[in-house]
């Protein structure tokens, strides 16, 4: 039997799907390249799995699942953070719910080596990248193993305790 796609474990959630980013890039993507580029028109309006994604936050939370994102991220910002912030606005007039964190201020928070989601505390989906922010050919790993569930779980919610709004938030 196949695994779950990811629209499927999201349309599965009941109560919460939360996501904890601690990349400082991921690649590729065309829309940073034009951000980097200088541009600062909506590029995202015209992709189509950015499109997608957003739908699928509308469809969850009108259900009434909190979807949360929490990114930890290294100062000075990398240019793809600062892009991050600038396209997240999008994110949040869907429905989630983002903080940010800076890597500074994560001591003494113990966290899994990948970025994960968990939905309903049951299920953690694991993202696995290269050094270079692209995905990996087996880049998903879905376990309800119950040591790695709550590890996760606890990284999250320390993160999302000391993490800033993203309203509040302000790259530099």
């Amino acid at each position: 039997m196949a695994p779950p796609t990811f629209k499927e474990l999201l349309a599965s959630a009941g109560r919460s799907a939360v996501h904890l980013e601690m990349r400082d890039a991921y690649m590729p993507d065309p829309a940073f390249d034009a951000w980097l580029g200088g541009s600062r028109e909506d590029h995202l309006t015209e992709d189509e799995d950015f499109q997608i994604w957003l739908e699928w936050v509308r469809e969850t939370t009108a259900r009434g699942v909190a979807v949360r994102r929490a990114r930890v991220f290294s100062v000075p910002e990398s240019d793809y953070i600062r892009w991050e912030h600038f396209i997240s606005d999008a994110n949040v007039a869907a429905g989630e719910d983002i903080r940010w964190l800076s890597r500074r201020d994560t001591t003494g928070i113990a966290f899994p080596g990948n970025d994960f989601w968990i939905f309903d505390d049951a299920q953690v989906l694991v993202q696995h990248f290269a050094g270079d922010g692209t995905i990996l050919a087996q880049w998903r790993e879905l376990t309800t193993d119950p040591v790695v569930l709550e590890l996760c779980r606890s990284a999250f919610e320390a993160v999302w305790e000391r993490a800033v709004p993203h309203a509040q938030y302000k790259p530099t």
